[in-house]
């Protein structure tokens, strides 16, 4: 599959133009591994060493698309991965945006800083963010691109009134979970079943 038939796919699997053109614009070919390339465009996940994957293309947009992100979001993303989806976030949110991206495997946090080192509205991180980033909250959208067993309360106080959380939830086949906060109420939805690596926390 090449770029346009990805997104032509992505398209009819119901993903919104905004989204659309990001993924356009950010190459996925970018951001894979060179082993990798002849791949990039095809709609699974991949690997980029260190136990860890480059998520499939339309569980991606899928979820930032549930993030319903906004030009000027302050958006924290835990599992900085490859660094594509936090690339993706910076198009769509704008340069009046931010995004805080954190990524526990200090090699490929390493490498995503090189890799980003110009998008000026994204700040990598290498630390353990299992229970957010409280020193840069609160944030407009909260993105969990690693499974947690469950959402810890502190993602959920970091959240602005009217933020977002999006977290796939559970240990093998997860739930993708949608959390939107009004002042201390949160309402919460099942976004479909998902497969994702586990979010890797130094806390016991």
């Amino acid at each position: 599959m090449n770029k346009e038939e990805l997104i032509k796919k992505l398209e009819d699997d119901g993903i919104k133009e905004e989204i659309l053109k990001a993924i356009e614009k950010i190459d996925r070919k970018d951001f894979v591994l060179e082993k990798n390339l002849d791949e990039a465009y095809e709609n699974y996940p991949l690997s980029i060493g260190y136990g860890q994957t480059i998520s499939q293309p339309y569980t991606v947009a899928f979820m930032l698309q549930e993030l319903e992100l906004k030009k000027g979001d302050k958006v924290l993303e835990v599992g900085t991965g490859s660094g594509w989806n936090a690339a993706l976030i910076s198009y769509i949110i704008g340069e009046k945006g931010k995004i805080y991206s954190v990524e526990i495997v200090e090699e490929l946090a390493k490498k995503v800083k090189e890799k980003l080192g110009n998008y000026k509205n994204i700040i990598v991180l290498n630390t353990d963010a299992s229970y957010g980033l409280p020193e840069y909250a609160p944030y407009d959208k909260i993105i969990l691109t690693a499974a947690p067993k469950k959402i810890a309360k502190e993602f959920k106080e970091q959240l602005t009134d009217g933020g977002i959380l999006l977290a796939p939830v559970g240990e093998y086949t997860q739930k993708l979970i949608k959390l939107v906060k009004k002042g201390d109420e949160f309402t919460e939805t099942e976004k479909g079943d998902f497969i994702f690596v586990p979010l890797v926390s130094k806390i016991c």
